[in-house]
This record gives structure tokens, C-alpha cells and sequence, in this order.
């Protein structure tokens, strides 16, 4: 108990990520991990007729999973060894006293570190997708249910042409394709980055020796390994780790998914400070401590902290790979220690955050049309000047007499705090006379969206649901993501 309150926790792993994710990047599945690659490499070895006993596979494979107290005789053989990898074969060994001579038979430390770690990083991208997948079929139910609402368009941070409330939510949608699209690209160019058996420079010379010169059996022991691992591929080519490259590509997909939280947060905090759309908020949850009528946008706040912190981690990826030498320094070891586990756990709190918000935003139809009828008038004074062009005006006498109305509409809005009186100073003049009766087409806020409903539409039925096709089975089963705090 005293270790958990006396001293620092990663509040990803205390607050934001779910168990599964924790898991992926937790001491007890990398060392099971590695157990697992120490009895493909057994195993491959013995098919291809290397001297290793029936019973040494066998107790391999009984002892994959590390028992709580091999922790301990784990850490106190590193802490005399001062090398990790060394301090597991010792007590994998002692598990598993008759393969104790082979485990790790001519591989370098990076056979399991570097297998393992691309295994988390396809794992955890399993862990991902179906997520995001989830969030994209919530936002899109959204889109599709407020496709035909008029409000109002922003751009400049000013009051522009009316879209709807689904057609803004499709543009957060067509983001987080590109980024379920990126990511199931990473996904699927990793399973042929499988490191594989190389040796300690990558020239697999120790295997060689083990083989006896046979290169076929060199060869086929890197593709048993990596079939076992539930690879693809190996690389043909790598030093003594695999190129930190991938690294970079990988968590390029996840700070790019980042940036879209940071873009897609900051939309809703921006409408929830006009009081048009608001995150959920809980019957109990308090807004300010001081403030008791807030309710401010905490998770959407949150969001936008944790993409912006998503979004950084590339510069990370990019150092690293680029400060390697030649074939490895180890200058990349604590770095990726940190930047890996925590750019999905950065990720995964991400999505938690997008599936609560998305499952019960709320939209105050009230406000929407109270914003759109104070700036309404301006917009529509377009459709007017051409209306009065049809019937014979000019169109540049029309448009200074209504510059001056909205000039004089403008300052009573402005100066005075006023409602926008611009359509009571059109039908006053006796110059719009001749439009007068068709004031009402003229200024319906559903002509101003133009095909804002069928644009939601098409996307959510076809690139959407083509997107979703493959994560059926998942979406069956998507819960509303509960938030810690």
C-alpha cells in the first residue's frame, strides 16, 4: 500500500488507459513473450535437427507463463549481472532444468527483446482499431441524426454559411478514417518487419556455425520462427535490432491520430463555450469547485491534453532512429522503454475519451437557432439581391441599399445588445416592396445548407460502412467507455 501512494505513478497507467492495453506493455506478458520466442527458437531448431530433447520442449512450454516469485529471482540475477535478458534465461532455465543448456541457442539479446517488442506493437494496434472503429459507427449514428439541422458555419472563428450539426460531425469523421486507414496500414505493413533470427550484427553467422555452413536451414529456422510468432515475414535485412524505423512509421500513425483528438476536442470545446453542443455530464459531476452553474468540458479538455502529448511523440521515434550507429547502440534502449508503451497508452486513453464523449453528446436545438436568427439576416441578404435582380433591378443599387441596412443592423446588434432588426429594415423600405411576400423562402434556414444531408449520407453509406465492414464482430459488442475520474 505504501508503494502506491509514496511514490510516482504514470497517470496513464492511474487514470487514463484501459486494463487490456496496461497488459500489452506489463513485465509479466513481456517476459511470457519471451519465454514463448525462446520455445519457437527451440522448437525450429529440433525440426530442423538440432540435438534438443523431447523433454526439454516440453518443459518449456510448461513454464511460458513467469510464476510471481521468478520476479524476484529474476531481479536479483540482473542486479549481479547487470543484463536482463541473461537474468531470464537463468531463471527460465531453472524452471525448465533440461533445456537449460539450449535456451537462447545462438541468438543475441534482441532475438527476444526486438521479437517481443513488435509483437506488443501488433497487439496493441489489434487493441486499437476496433476502438476507433467503434467511435466512427457512434459519430456516424450522430451525423445521420442531426444530418438535416441547420447551424451555423464558422470559418475565421466568424459566423459563415450555414452547414448542419451531422455535417460538421462528418468532417471529424472523415478524419478519423484517414487515421483507422493509417493505422490498419501500419498494422499490416508490420506483419513483414518480423526481426527474426539474425545473429549479433544481423549477418546470422552464429546460426551458420550452428548449422554447419547449411544456409537453407539458416534461412528456413528464420521463417519457422516467424511463422510460430504468427508473422508473416521477416525482414531479409537487419542489424542487430530491427531498423527503428519502424518505430518511427508506427508512431507517425498515432500522432497523426493524436493531432485529429487535439482538432476534433477543441470543435466541441469551441461549441460548448457557444453553448450550441455540450460533452456528456453526469447527474453528480461538478463542473467548479467555486462555480457551481459550470459545466465545464472536462473530457474534451482532456482530449485535447492527451492528443497534443500523442501528437509529440514522433519527435521521439525520429531522434532515435537517427542516432543510431552502424549496426546498434543502446542509446535507444531507455527511450523506447518509455515512448513506445506510452504512445498507445496516450492512444487508448485517447479512444476512451472520443467513445464516452461520442456516446451522449448534446444538442441544444434552442441556442442553434437563436445563434442562427441573429445572424440569419446578413446571410440571406444574398438570396434577396437576387431575387430583386430577376425581377428587373439593379444589382448594385439593391446591394447599396442593403449595405446600409446591414451597417445600421450591424451597430443596433453590436453597440446596442439588440436583436438583428436587418429583415424588419428591409420590409420597411418601399424599395424591396416587389420581395416582400417571399421573405419567409428567402430566409429559411433549410435552403442555406445545401446538400449538407446527402453529403452525410453518402459518406456514412459508403466509405463508412465499407471502412467498418471488417470489424463487424466488434461492433457488435462496443460498450460506452467508463472514465476513471
Amino acid at each position: 500500500m505504501g508503494d502506491n501512494h509514496d511514490t510516482y505513478q504514470n497517470p496513464l497507467n492511474s487514470r487514463y488507459c484501459s486494463n487490456e492495453m496496461k497488459f500489452v506493455f506489463s513485465p509479466r506478458n513481456r517476459f511470457n513473450t519471451w519465454r514463448q520466442l525462446w520455445v519457437y527458437l527451440a522448437e525450429s531448431e529440433r525440426e530442423l535437427g538440432l540435438d534438443i530433447s523431447d523433454e526439454a520442449i516440453s518443459q518449456l512450454k510448461a513454464h511460458t507463463a513467469i510464476e510471481d516469485s521468478e520476479f524476484e529471482t529474476a531481479a536479483v540475477e540482473e542486479k549481479r549481472r547487470r543484463h536482463d535478458v541473461m537474468a531470464h534465461v537463468h531463471t527460465y532455465g531453472l524452471a525448465a532444468p533440461a533445456a537449460a543448456g539450449i535456451i537462447h541457442w545462438g541468438a543475441t539479446s534482441c532475438y527476444v527483446t526486438d521479437n517481443a517488442d513488435l509483437t506488443f506493437l501488433r497487439d496493441a494496434l489489434d487493441l486499437l482499431l476496433p476502438k476507433l472503429a467503434g467511435v466512427i459507427q457512434r459519430l456516424s449514428s450522430f451525423a445521420l441524426e442531426y444530418r438535416d439541422l441547420p447551424c451555423l458555419g464558422y470559418t475565421h472563428g466568424q459566423p459563415a454559411q450555414l452547414v448542419t450539426v451531422g455535417k460538421r460531425a462528418s468532417l471529424w469523421i472523415t478524419d478519423l478514417l484517414d487515421d483507422l486507414h493509417n493505422l490498419e496500414h501500419t498494422r499490416d505493413r508490420l506483419m513483414s518487419k518480423f526481426r527474426g533470427v539474425k545473429g549479433t550484427t544481423g549477418t546470422q553467422a552464429s546460426f551458420l556455425a550452428i548449422f554447419k555452413g547449411d544456409h537453407d536451414k539458416v534461412e528456413r529456422l528464420d521463417e519457422l520462427v516467424t511463422a510460430r510468432a504468427g508473422f508473416e515475414s521477416a525482414e531479409i535485412s537487419t542489424s542487430q535490432t530491427y531498423s527503428r524505423k519502424i518505430d518511427v512509421d508506427v508512431i507517425h500513425a498515432l500522432s497523426s491520430f493524436g493531432s485529429t483528438c487535439e482538432r476534433v476536442g477543441g470543435d466541441i470545446r469551441h461549441l460548448a463555450m457557444f453553448k450550441e453542443l455540450e460533452e456528456p455530464f453526469e447527474a453528480d459531476q461538478i463542473g467548479s469547485s467555486a462555480m457551481a452553474y459550470k459545466r465545464n468540458p472536462m473530457r474534451c479538455e482532456r482530449l485535447c491534453s492527451l492528443g497534443r502529448k500523442l501528437r509529440n511523440f514522433s519527435g521521439d521515434a525520429e531522434q532515435t532512429y537517427s542516432a543510431q550507429w552502424l549496426e546498434r547502440s543502446l542509446d535507444d534502449s531507455a527511450i523506447r522503454r518509455i515512448t513506445l508503451p506510452e504512445s498507445f497508452l496516450c492512444a487508448d486513453a485517447c479512444l476512451l475519451l472520443l467513445n464516452n464523449v461520442s456516446s451522449g453528446m448534446v444538442v441544444n436545438k434552442a441556442v442553434i437557432q437563436q445563434r442562427i436568427d441573429q445572424e440569419l439576416p446578413f446571410m440571406a441578404t444574398e438570396n434577396i439581391i437576387m431575387a430583386m435582380v430577376e425581377r428587373g433591378f439593379s444589382r448594385q443599387e439593391t446591394h447599396e441599399e442593403i449595405r446600409v441596412l446591414s451597417h445600421q443592423a450591424g451597430a443596433v446588434v453590436k453597440q446596442q445588445g439588440k436583436p438583428n432588426d436587418l429583415l424588419e429594415r428591409i420590409q420597411g423600405r418601399e424599395f424591396f416592396k416587389p420581395v416582400i411576400s417571399e421573405l419567409p423562402n428567402l430566409i429559411d434556414p433549410q435552403t442555406f445548407t445545401g446538400r449538407s444531408a446527402r453529403i452525410v449520407e453518402r459518406l456514412v453509406n459508403t466509405k463508412v460502412k465499407t471502412a467498418l465492414e471488417r470489424y463487424q464482430d466488434a461492433l457488435q459488442n462496443v460498450k460506452d467507455a467508463e472514465l476513471k475520474v
